[in-house]
């Protein structure tokens, strides 16, 4: 065989034996593979799908109809949401939880940051019981949460309001004039953890090379943190944020549970979740709560639309 023909025949293109190997892809991952991926997910999309999306897109449906006493389920359009909107007991409650939310909120992450910033500064001794012991009131459902601190709170029987009668004070009026207070009080102690964890989680994630070029550079740990750390929070201080205006929005078990404890405070109206579970199994209209549900679930995606495209303005400024 002559040098030409050995060349020729060592640059031609190698075809592949069988149709399977021509099929694949930049990765070597062809049909077959594709496939598997989608059998893994598909216990997941039919879950969601019979679960959530089934459910939803009937619960939208049926907040356009009416029910009546002549005809039944009457076919209404918009006229849920119109009345939704002009509703005073619906934007009551709105305002009330938006109060909660500007109250609430700040102090909760201002509390997370900081023991997240304490729990990553290595001077805290015993970080590991201490990070357990702030997380764990997270582990305790919201139930039960609540009628631990409604016992707390009782103006006859809870320790509060024997202590201050044993030193000849008054207890404070914690169902009554400061409800709001004590409803956010619960979830400050419930979520503060939860928040706490992943501010922490982010913390750690930070090269350490920054932390050594800031010493070198001669600063001190609160230098460090006020700017290096907390900058570099900001994606986990924006997604802390906007779970906290969705939880904050669609507050329930609380005020639901705290009710049988001060039923001339929280109102059926307290919160929009409240009014809407109370339309639909206390007063069986079940097309308008459909309807005050959809109108909730628009204001939070709402607020948090707005939130982040705050957050993202400022950060680009």
């Amino acid at each position: 065989m002559s040098t030409d023909t050995a060349d020729s025949a060592s640059a031609a293109p190698i075809t592949p034996r069988s149709g399977r190997i021509a099929k694949r892809g930049k990765g070597g991952k062809g049909p077959r593979y594709a496939r598997t991926g989608y059998l893994f997910v598909a216990p997941f999309m039919i879950a969601f799908t019979a679960m959530f999306l089934v459910p939803l897109a009937y619960a939208a449906w049926f907040s356009f109809f009416r029910e009546q006493m002549i005809g039944g389920n009457v076919f209404v359009g918009f006229d849920n949401y119109t009345r939704a909107f002009s509703d005073p007991q619906l934007m009551a409650g709105l305002g009330r939880v938006a109060l909660f939310f500007l109250i609430q909120v700040p102090l909760m992450m201002a509390l997370a940051l900081f023991f997240a910033l304490a729990l990553d500064s290595a001077l805290l001794r015993l970080a590991r019981t201490v990070r357990l012991a702030i997380f764990m009131p997270y582990a305790v459902p919201s139930v039960v949460a609540a009628l631990m601190w409604g016992f707390l709170y009782g103006p006859d029987f809870g320790p509060i309001a024997q202590l201050a009668d044993k030193i000849g004070a008054t207890a404070p009026d914690f169902l009554g004039n400061l409800m709001l207070g004590s409803i956010a009080n619960i979830v400050t102690w419930e979520f503060t953890g939860y928040n706490m964890i992943l501010l922490y989680a982010a913390l750690r994630a930070i090269p350490t090379e920054l932390y050594e070029a800031a010493a070198v550079d001669g600063a001190g740990p609160w230098r460090t943190a006020w700017s290096i750390k907390i900058p570099l929070l900001r994606p986990a201080l924006v997604l802390c944020m906007v779970f906290s205006v969705i939880g904050s929005f669609q507050l329930f078990n609380e005020p639901s549970i705290m009710r049988t404890l001060a039923p001339n405070v929280i109102v059926a109206d307290y919160t929009p979740n409240l009014y809407a579970y109370n339309l639909a199994f206390v007063g069986q209209e079940y097309n308008y709560a459909a309807a005050v549900s959809f109108v909730l679930g628009f204001v939070i995606m709402a607020g948090s639309y707005l939130f982040m495209l705050a957050t993202n303005r400022r950060s680009r400024s």
